[in-house]
């Protein structure tokens, strides 16, 4: 068997971790695609000193003196021996399915989780993979959480159709967004930016709970979301995706990679949506979903020089976004400015690119550094009825980052300086609120691992910010195993951000409120930036029952603002901003199972309780629009592989929403709630061979929706008009197709 021996770094951080004393990764051929090969073996011959892949196929483990040859095992493959030499660089392996004469009548196969719980790394990471993509309906990364109970997804208002997230009880403004731990949406892109990744080209998804490291920022407050794309040296050749669904939305999907020579490769992803068809069925006489075009172009580039230890890569992106939401029959070249009909237009166009470069020192395997930089340029121009809103976002940030060890490979350290820049251009009807922000800061991580039973990562950062000031935002994680399936986590940290309070609240302009700013001068809107300690422990018991495996997972973690911008919806015909006086918390805890009884049968179950309250100026308040309680399930099912390809798949999915406290409006008085409800999603999937699949599905198959969304939809002009309190789906039950097909 040919032998697969190149540079790996660790791409989907592109830190440029450093490594064991020897590290890599194992794959295994999957669909003409190395997918990482969790659980193989992994150990020195004749020796004691070995290790476990982890679900991202990574392993690590000390030198010895005694032997060179590296073996590498797993159930159903073959077994491969390799020659190491202490100047290697780190090893990308792939092992290939045992096919010989004696087990010809027998199928070995190895079915990968879809979701995967981190066992090995001190924080809180879950991995979600391109399989588990597949289950939502098409998707852009807003759409991707469907079938992940650590996400809750909800749609933000009654017009755009954009859906939100909350992780811990908070919305995605707390979270790190990042792209290939790079900071994507933020900012002027808080609102739609979501819908601008399409979920094709994810390769995976990381979700950490509770503060993240402090080498991707001090943004991060109630965790982090990291998206990788997929790579131009390990995706397919060429891929194409075709969907349509009962709302109205078409898409498509086209990925090209090609390899220039034995070190460059390059890949070119398309992406284009439209809503056409205008949608009214609660008959309130307005669009229940908007009509929409987006185009969407990235080009990528990957070098990698295993022998001198560099890889790169290189993007560019440009993407155009457009939407009409309003009234029934609302023309803009007619209705604009009128109060004939209510209508609005969200025009965004954004520019993107990229730089990464990392290099690991061949002589020294566990020495190296990485380099990132990107820029970006997010234009958008909306009305809303008679409201104007523009805001240009121009952004540009660079991290360098160096990794080492202290005496051994036990210990390791982080170091590293990254600057950001971010001018807005922004504008509210007549008023400009324009500024620059920039920073420049310096951290330190420092990370113990005995490789047994125990590891921890305590980092801090120091920043100096010309609105946030001189701040420091210190991080600490920790595992311990008392048993061998046993994992505890616990965290603390402490994170700041700016609030950019109309671009991460655009929905308030989709109401005819009295916008309020109570500033107290501070530097940002005349606010102070928000503050917030994030507390986290978790307890994971991974078990085996009647012949199939699981783990069972409770997680408890506390965010207390020490200050926050609080958007107060309280009083009637008014939202007013101001820095909280009292108290901020969310508490949330979740009680999660995963189990599969057989190969061919996965179950998830999650339950959820929130306890999010913030000090209004009418009192300590329970968040509205903020379930207290919720629960998840999901059923996954799928036929064994035939050697063709050909599989059935079907997944279920279902979400129970407690009761929701509404804020005050003509409609409902202050402290009322909404009605617990339950939606069901499905989608059955028939792979008829490696390269050709089709799919069909339903969301919401109960057909549940919220009655009259809009308040006042029949006096959209008037001061009553509010499309913001929405707590439910509005279109309904929506059915969906589409069809895969790679090359």
């Amino acid at each position: 068997m040919k032998k697969y021996i190149i540079l790996l770094l660790s791409i989907y951080s592109f830190s440029v971790n450093a490594q064991e004393t020897f590290s890599g990764t194992i794959f295994s051929k999957e669909s003409n695609k190395n997918r990482p090969l969790e659980g193989a073996n992994v150990f020195w011959l004749g020796t004691q000193i070995g290790a476990v892949t982890d679900q991202n196929g990574n392993f690590s483990l000390p030198f010895t003196t005694e032997t060179k040859q590296l073996v590498i095992s797993y159930l159903g493959f073959k077994t491969d021996t390799l020659t190491i030499e202490k100047n290697d660089a780190l090893l990308e392996h792939i092992l290939y399915e045992d096919a010989s004469e004696n087990l010809d009548e027998v199928t070995l196969t190895q079915r990968r989780k879809a979701i995967q719980k981190s066992y090995l790394a001190a924080q809180n990471i879950i991995n979600v993979n391109s399989a588990e993509l597949l289950k939502a309906a098409c998707c852009n990364l807003s759409e991707s959480f469907e079938t992940n109970p650590s996400i809750d997804v909800s749609f933000s208002d009654a017009l755009t159709g954009t859906k939100q997230i909350k992780m811990l009880g908070l919305t995605s403004p707390y979270l790190l967004i990042t792209e290939e731990n790079i900071p994507m949406v933020r900012g002027a892109s808080q609102a739609y930016g979501l819908t601008f990744t399409p979920g094709t080209w994810i390769e995976s998804i990381q979700i950490t709970k509770g503060m993240g490291t402090v080498v991707n920022g001090y943004e991060s407050i109630a965790g982090q979301i990291n998206t990788e794309i997929k790579k131009p040296f390990s995706d397919v050749p060429l891929f194409f995706n075709f969907f349509t669904s009962a709302n109205g939305r078409q898409e498509m999907n086209a990925h090209g990679n090609f390899k220039v020579n034995n070190k460059w490769s390059s890949g070119l992803f398309l992406h284009a949506n439209q809503r056409t068809q205008e949608k009214d069925r609660n008959g309130d006489s307005f669009l229940d979903v908007p009509l929409a075009k987006q185009v969407n172009i990235l080009n990528r580039w990957q070098y990698t020089d295993a022998e001198k230890g560099w890889v790169s890569f290189a993007s560019v992106r440009w993407m155009e976004d457009n939407k009409q939401i309003g009234a029934v029959g609302f023309n803009p070249e007619l209705d604009r400015d009128k109060n004939s009909l209510w209508g609005s237009e969200i025009q965004t166009n954004r520019f993107d690119s990229s730089l990464k470069v990392g290099y690991v020192f061949p002589e020294i395997p566990f020495q190296s550094f990485g380099f990132q930089s990107a820029y970006s340029n997010h234009k958008q121009k909306a009305y809303y009825g008679y409201r104007r809103y523009e805001i240009d976002q121009e952004s540009f940030y660079a991290n360098l980052l160096f990794n080492s060890i202290i005496g051994n490979t036990k210990n390791k350290f982080k170091a590293g300086l990254n600057f950001s820049f971010d001018q807005y251009l922004e504008k509210v009807d007549t008023f400009f609120f324009d500024r620059n922000d920039q920073s420049l800061g310096g951290f330190f991580e420092y990370s113990y691992d005995n490789l047994e039973n125990f590891s921890l990562v305590g980092g801090i950062r120091v920043d100096t910010h010309n609105r946030l000031g001189t701040f420091i935002t210190p991080r600490f994680h920790l595992r311990y195993l008392p048993q061998e399936k046993i994992i505890i986590r616990a965290s603390v940290g402490s994170g700041r951000k700016a609030a950019n309070i109309f671009a991460e609240n655009q929905t308030l302009f989709g109401t005819n409120r009295l916008i309020s700013i109570q500033q107290n001068g501070g530097l940002i809107y005349g606010l102070n930036p928000e503050i917030a300690w994030n507390y986290g422990v978790s307890v994971r018991k991974i078990f085996s029952l009647w012949g199939g495996e699981g783990d069972i997972t409770a997680d408890y973690y506390i965010t207390d603002f020490t200050d926050q911008v609080v958007v107060d919806w309280e009083e009637q015909g008014k939202i007013s901003f101001y820095n909280l006086e009292g108290s901020s918390r969310a508490n949330s805890f979740q009680l999660a199972v995963d189990y599969s009884p057989v190969k061919a049968l996965s179950f998830r179950f999650a339950y959820k309780n929130y306890d999010v309250k913030t000090a209004y100026k009418s009192g300590f308040l329970q968040r509205p629009l903020q379930a207290q309680n919720r629960f998840f399930g999901n059923m996954g099912w799928e036929t064994e592989r035939k050697s063709n390809g050909a599989q059935w798949r079907w997944d279920l999915t279902y979400h129970a929403l407690g009761k929701q406290r509404l804020v005050s409006s003509i409609r409902d008085g202050n402290g009322s709630y909404a009605s617990a409800y339950g939606l069901w999603n499905s989608q059955l999937t028939r792979a008829f061979n490696t390269k050709l699949e089709v799919y069909a599905g339903v969301e919401n198959l109960g057909d549940y929706t919220q009655k009259n969304p809009i308040i006042a939809a029949d006096d959209p002009f008037g001061i009553n008009f509010d499309s913001a309190q929405v707590y439910a789906p509005v279109f309904g039950r929506m059915l969906y197709a589409g069809l895969r097909w790679n090359l």
